[in-house]
């Protein structure tokens, strides 16, 4: 169900329920919470999920204060406690797999497993071009155009999706939102890397899933990580393996939150 949230909590989607630690789920840039709809009903048969809109996103879009993944950060892990989630299990893509390694190294206690879609943070390289144009699109033919990039070569653009995005544009301030959050979360032409020793060392079950076909971050990002991360490459996917394979995806949700 949609929740209708309290001033200093995120808007989100909360569905299902079941023993165990909740599923907080974190979207990528420009996306917003209902990307996690097909994984959300994969997993409430299972366990309680709950999907933010992080700051300038969604219904999160006039949220008070907006920015890098550290802003999203500090606004997630508020809003987890103000929901009484003392101990979740945390999913993010891209933008939002940088958030919830944030989250995990500044407060861990709270942190039962990362799984981390194409995550931001975990080298240098961006394609800074593409993301911004994603950021400044408004026309549907353009966001069209512009979306098919996150997507693998083979994969099928679903018009429901830009139409989506095309809608959420259409709201007075959105493009210039996400305008203002790219510049924040590129350092010119690079985006600044994540301490992946320290996240190994925090003793927690972590996923990384990549496929080899994005065209966002590079796949090699996900190479020669520390040893106790688990790596998932996925031959043909793009940067968007939540929606292209989210079969996959769930399997492997579902084997790490298996361990409490």
């Amino acid at each position: 169900m949609d929740t209708s949230s309290p001033v200093e909590t995120l808007p989100h989607v909360d569905r299902g329920k079941g023993e165990g630690a909740p599923i907080v789920l974190l979207h990528g840039f420009g996306g917003d919470a209902l990307t996690w709809n097909n994984i959300q009903a994969g997993l409430e048969g299972r366990r309680r999920t709950i999907a933010f809109d992080l700051p300038g996103h969604g219904r999160a879009l006039g949220w008070p204060v907006i920015g890098n993944a550290g802003v999203s950060a500090r606004a997630a892990s508020a809003s987890m406690k103000t929901l009484g989630l003392e101990r979740v299990h945390l999913v993010g893509h891209s933008m939002g797999g940088a958030v919830a390694a944030l989250i995990a190294l500044k407060q861990p206690e709270t942190v039962a497993s990362l799984t981390l879609l194409a995550p931001g943070g975990f080298g240098p390289e961006i394609n800074h071009k593409l993301l911004r144009r994603y950021a400044a699109a408004k026309e549907l033919h353009e966001i069209e155009v512009v979306l098919e990039q996150f997507f693998g070569w083979e994969y099928d653009l679903p018009r429901m999706l830009a139409r989506h995005v095309a809608e959420t544009r259409a709201r007075p301030g959105a493009t210039e939102t996400l305008q203002e959050i790219v510049e924040d979360l590129i350092d010119g032409k690079v985006q600044k890397v994540l301490p992946r020793e320290d996240l190994a060392a925090l003793g927690l079950p972590i996923k990384v899933i990549w496929g080899t076909q994005d065209r966002v971050l590079p796949t090699r990002q996900s190479h020669r990580l520390p040893g106790v991360i688990a790596t998932h490459v996925f031959e043909r996917v793009g940067h968007m393996p939540h929606l292209e394979i989210p079969r996959e995806v769930i399997r492997l949700i579902r084997e790490i939150s298996a361990f409490e």
